[in-house]
């Protein structure tokens, strides 16, 4: 089963999605060792919105993430980031893409231990060779509430305050999208509930859009939207969750999945 929210636009005119895919297939391997990871996929991010991907290990959530944010290739289909075509991009268009139109928020916060926070943050500026927007820093600093730990390097703060540094530096250049992968992975409850609330406040503050793997049910209440995956393909969707009805929907991912 696939999932079609919208067509092509126009030439010319603005998408309303961040992201999509349309009919993507991934697969590893060849003969007998041919793996699908997707099947078919079509999918858009609105703009604008927090996105959850969950699914069964093995369900293919990491790997449209991948493909969705041009960290990997398709076997067939088409990934529009905004309105830019990536499928074909050359190595040097996808890096001026996840330069530019793309920020990332890892599991492992990928800080610089010779940084302090605020160069952490304003590193994808000076990696381009921009400026930054003070005003725009200054309204992103006060969201992830770490004034005054900007001239902390990571050893000197908590992990709960390294990922919000991680999540401040992926807005910090007003990408087109945001792509966040299991981003509360290494946080006891309280930390990531921080990181989840500065997310959705990114989202509802600043129109930002956000796309998230997830294998919490908790974490995917704080999106808009969640969408399942099974093998290779997406299978429900949620609007407004909350963690009870994102566990009920995993428990029967994962009751059909042991079936098959």
């Amino acid at each position: 089963m696939t999932l079609t929210m919208g067509a092509h636009t126009a030439k010319g005119t603005r998408t309303s999605a961040a992201a999509r895919a349309v009919d993507v297939w991934k697969v590893y391997g060849s003969g007998e060792a041919q793996v699908a990871a997707l099947r078919g996929v079509s999918v858009e991010l609105a703009r604008g919105g927090f996105t959850a991907i969950m699914g069964p290990s093995g369900s293919g959530k990491s790997t449209l993430m991948h493909c969705l944010a041009g960290l990997d290739s398709v076997t067939g289909g088409d990934v529009y980031v905004g309105d830019t075509l990536i499928t074909g991009l050359s190595d040097h268009g996808l890096t001026r893409l996840r330069r530019d139109q793309v920020g990332f928020v890892f599991q492992q916060f990928n800080l610089l231990a010779t940084l302090t926070a605020e160069e952490n943050i304003l590193l994808p500026l000076s990696i381009a060779g921009r400026k930054p927007d003070r005003q725009w820093f200054d309204a992103v600093i006060d969201t992830v509430g770490l004034r005054d730990r900007l001239g902390h390097r990571p050893s000197q703060l908590s992990g709960g305050q390294q990922q919000r540094v991680a999540c401040a530096r992926a807005l910090i250049s007003r990408p087109e999208v945001v792509f966040a992968d299991e981003p509360t992975g290494n946080l006891d409850s309280r930390s990531g509930a921080e990181v989840l609330g500065f997310l959705r406040n990114s989202v509802r503050g600043f129109g930002q859009t956000i796309a998230m793997v997830t294998h919490d049910p908790t974490a995917a209440s704080y999106a808009d939207r969640v969408i399942f995956l099974a093998d290779g393909q997406i299978v429900s969707e949620l609007t407004a969750p909350t963690a009870e009805d994102v566990l009920d929907t995993m428990k029967s991912l994962d009751t059909l999945t042991a079936v098959a």
